[in-house]
């Protein structure tokens, strides 16, 4: 009985240590910003539902832990469902159509581009997007490059799905950025 119950603290003692370990250690970058960025830090994180099913959680980096919107952070995001890879980039121009694009020869040639670009998604997997100081974009799934975005436009226009303040959703925007300073 004295085994038994030595062998489950001893375990209890194990998980513990187990559970509080990803908290204590160093926050590795995800694949893309490990490489793209100068001291690639974590800013804030925050998850995605919509009608009450979380369809993602999100973390944004940024290069020596400062949010510059012109560039030189990632912003990754963890699937908690499939989804299709087209439905995806349309998904994205719809928000970027939200945000005010009204060039539709410009949003489609945008949706075209991005369905080059995006995969299918388990839940699980994880797509990263770079933006970079010189405005192009790099994504990576399950830390593989997929194909870049040289359009600077186009870029500015993804990102801000999340990051401009017009986002349709501001309370993730706010976590966010929350390290760096919330409201920019």
């Amino acid at each position: 009985m004295k085994r038994i119950a030595g062998c489950l603290l001893l375990c209890l003692a194990m998980a513990t240590a187990f559970a509080q370990a990803p908290q204590n250690a160093p926050v590795q970058p995800p694949a893309g910003a490990a490489e793209l960025l100068d001291d690639a830090r974590p800013l804030g994180q925050g998850e995605m539902r919509w009608f009450g099913l979380k369809l993602y959680d999100a973390t944004l980096w940024a290069s020596g832990g400062r949010y510059r919107p012109e560039g030189g952070f990632a912003l990754s995001l963890r699937y908690a469902r499939d989804f299709d890879g087209v439905r995806l980039a349309r998904a994205s121009i719809d928000e970027i159509r939200r945000l005010g694009e009204r060039d539709e020869a410009k949003l489609a040639r945008w949706q075209s581009v991005l369905e080059g670009v995006f995969p299918n998604v388990k839940a699980g997997d994880v797509i990263t997007g770079v933006k970079r100081a010189d405005g192009s974009a790099r994504f990576f799934h399950q830390g593989k490059g997929l194909p870049a975005v040289d359009d600077r436009a186009l870029s500015d226009a993804f990102f801000a799905i999340w990051l401009d303040p017009r986002t349709r959703e501001p309370a993730l925007r706010e976590r966010l950025l929350a390290e760096a300073g919330g409201s920019r």
